[in-house]
Parts: C-alpha cells; sequence; structure tokens
C-alpha cells in the first residue's frame, strides 16, 4: 500500500539521517592515502573529542556497536579473566554473551530491566574483591531495550570508593550526542559508541574513546587481535589515516554531523532531548499506561519504553501503527517481546515531530483496541509549550 508523506521512524536507532548528512555521504570517494583525507580524518576525530568531552583518543573503526564491544574486550582482557557486568536489559545481555566468546567470566548482577546498574551492589562486590580479581566493570549507560539510564558518575564513585583498580568499560552507544556524557570527568577507561544514533549517521562506525590506563592495559592484555588492535590504528590515525581501507563517505557524514551538533551547542542538544522525553513520558502518564523504567533518576531521555495493558499484545499495536500511519515503533526484545512498545526520540528531532509521533501512538491506541485514557498528545504538548521559552533562552542564536 503506498502511503502519501514520510515514514515515522521512531525505533531508538538506526534514526533519521538529516538531509544535511545524506548530501555529505553524497559524495565522489576519495584517495584514503591523499592530504584531503588526512584532513577530513583529523577534523572528524578532533570533533568527537568534544563530544565524548575527552582529551583521551578516540578510534573509529568500520563496524557497529557490536564491534566497538569487541574492540574494548580485545584490546584490554585476557583468556580467564573475570569482569563485573550489570543486568540493564537486553544489550547488557548481548555484551556479556561477547565476553563470554573470549573466555572471559563474566558475573553478572541481576537485575529487573526495570532499573540502571546499582551502584551499591558494584561497591560491595568491588569492596569483597580484596585479591582484586575483577579485571573490569562493563555497564550499558543508555539502554534501549528498557529506556533506562544507568548513573555512570555514580558507579565510578563506588568503584573509587572500594579503592578497586578495576577498568570502567561503558556502552553509550545510544546516549553519545543525546544525553550528557563526560568520558574524561567521570574517569571512564574504554567508551564504545556508534554513527547510527545520537550521530545521526546511517549504521557503519563505531567509536572506542580509551583512557591513559586501558591503553597500558593493552600492552599486557593476552586476547588476540589484529582488525581492532588499538595500537596499530593509534599509529595510523597520528598522521590523519587507517591501518586499512576506512569507510570514506562515513567520515564526510560524520564531519557534517559533528559540525550541526557544534551549531546547536551540546547543552541544547542535551536540553532538547530531556524535553521530548519529559513530553513523551507526560503522554504515556495520561494516557494511563506504565513507562518500564521505575526510578525517575533513570528515565531516558532517548527512548520511552511502555509497557501495554495485559491481554494485549505490542507488537498488534506497532502492525496497526504501521499499517495506517506509516510509523515504525520499537519492538519489546527479549523478555519485553510483545510486552512493551519503544517510542524512540533520539538525534535529528524536533516538537513538531515529536507531536506527530505521539498523535500516531495516540491514534493506533484507539484502533487497535487497547484500553487507555485520552488526552497523551494534549499532556504532551501542554508539556512542550511550557519548556519552550527556556529552550529559546538557552539557544545562543537567540
Amino acid at each position: 500500500m503506498y502511503h502519501a508523506g514520510r515514514h515515522f521512524l521512531q525505533i531508538p536507532g538506526p534514526t533519521n539521517v538529516p538531509d544535511r548528512i545524506l548530501r555529505a555521504l553524497d559524495r565522489p570517494v576519495i584517495d584514503h592515502r591523499s592530504k584531503e583525507f588526512s584532513k577530513l580524518t583529523m577534523e572528524a576525530l578532533e570533533g568527537l573529542s568534544t563530544v565524548f568531552q575527552t582529551k583521551a583518543p578516540v578510534l573509529i573503526y568500520p563496524g557497529s556497536g557490536s564491534g566497538g564491544w569487541e574492540a574494548a574486550i580485545v584490546n584490554t582482557l585476557s583468556p580467564g579473566d573475570r569482569v563485573l557486568m550489570c543486568e540493564t536489559g537486553h544489550f547488557s545481555h548481548l555484551w556479556r554473551k561477547v565476553v563470554e566468546r573470549f573466555g572471559i567470566q563474566a558475573d553478572y548482577l541481576p537485575g529487573d530491566w526495570r532499573h540502571g546498574a546499582n551502584p551499591a551492589e558494584v561497591e560491595a562486590r568491588l569492596s569483597a574483591d580484596a585479591q582484586h580479581i575483577y579485571k573490569a566493570v562493563l555497564v550499558v549507560h543508555n539502554e534501549t531495550s528498557t529506556g533506562v539510564t544507568s548513573r555512570i558518575p555514580e558507579i565510578r564513585l563506588a568503584m573509587n570508593r572500594a579503592r578497586h583498580p578495576a577498568l570502567l568499560l561503558v556502552d553509550a552507544v545510544s546516549s553519545l550526542a543525546c544525553i550528557d556524557y563526560r568520558h574524561d570527568e567521570w574517569e571512564v577507561d574504554v567508551t564504545v559508541a556508534g554513527s547510527q544514533k545520537g550521530l545521526m549517521l546511517p549504521p557503519g562506525l563505531s567509536m572506542n574513546a580509551v583512557s591513559e590506563k586501558a591503553l597500558e592495559a593493552s600492552k599486557t592484555a593476552k586476547l588476540p587481535r589484529s582488525y581492532w588492535d588499538w595500537e596499530e590504528m593509534l599509529k595510523f590515525n597520528q598522521e590523519g589515516f587507517f591501518p586499512f581501507t576506512p569507510a570514506t563517505n562515513h567520515l564526510f557524514g560524520l564531519r557534517e554531523a559533528l559540525a550541526m551538533l557544534h551549531e546547536e551547542g551540546l547543552p541544547n542538544v542535551f536540553r532538547r532531548h530531556e524535553r521530548h522525553g519529559q513530553a513523551t513520558r507526560a503522554a504515556v502518564e495520561a494516557w494511563g499506561l506504565e513507562v518500564v523504567c521505575e526510578d525517575p533518576r533513570e528515565y531516558s531521555n532517548c527512548v520511552t519504553s511502555v509497557f501495554m495493558p495485559k491481554g494485549h499484545d505490542a507488537d498488534r499495536l506497532r502492525q496497526v501503527i504501521l499499517e495506517h500511519f506509516d510509523m515504525s515503533l520499537g519492538s519489546g526484545l527479549s523478555k519485553l517481546a510483545g510486552k512493551a512498545f519503544r517510542i524512540g526520540h533520539i538525534g535529528s528531532f524536533n516538537d513538531l515531530m515529536l507531536a506527530g509521533t505521539l498523535s500516531g501512538v495516540e491514534m493506533g491506541l484507539l484502533l487497535a483496541g487497547v484500553p487507555h485514557k485520552t488526552g497523551g498528545v494534549a499532556a504532551a504538548l501542554k508539556c512542550l509549550a511550557e519548556s519552550a521559552n527556556g529552550a529559546v533562552e538557552n539557544d545562543p542564536a537567540h
């Protein structure tokens, strides 16, 4: 069936790619050993440093966020090592599986998928580890399956109170360039990110921001590595090149994305996402539905995961909305399959796009026969209007 107008892609990634970035991607391929390419690489690396809020090296690989996970693991750990992980949702579970495939023992602090990583539990486990068996703590910052954001600064404070030397590895794939993230200030050792979320690019790039402590660990890590080797990458990056054929046109797009983020100003980008998260939750509350995240301190400003009323299937609702309104919502993953749907409000997104998104959800709830109250869109619009003045006042263009 033909649908007039644009498709609404409201999954929490890959996100909508702005026209400016599409135009930047649509360039002839250049020689990746040329001075022009070296300049492109250096500009991209410099821009990424400001987004990670770090003076540490940032490495770019052709690959997805999962590739970034693997790079973080193989450069810092050895066969038989033991790490501490926190169950926060589907993606923490996937990361654990990658770890275990490399012969690493992962002690998995159990979670209920409604809360983030628990700093007190991390501190207790590390304080009891007098022999420093744990080599790293691995945490997903923004768990896109649940709409829960873990409190990374509190995790680092817990590690410091325990006086434990473990590395802190953080998945920021869906939070970087959306939620305030401070690699240096929070003393993160490896931050993993990807191109297809807040950076507004198609899938295809993964990144590692790497502390000095992590670089030291890489010198004695024993897991085999070739493609993901930091040392080789850093050596070539000094001159603006890569040890293998890079994703040339993605780097054109990345440079444009970074320019857009800097033009808006990172504080304004974070505030925009915060407003959209607040408005979406206001709509869900007005509908009489329940968000998955239980702790207001951990509400995600990138994605809102919403429980269906008992006896109603989230995937059927998503199908109704897709068929009638040409809008894609995120599915429930793993144990939330069929029980929850996810509204993405991430990346290149504005107030009117959110209003249209929530209108599609409200109409879909009605058409699918899902018990709910009316007025969710009105509640969101009120929230957006009331917060608009502050957003404009903080805009350097005004």
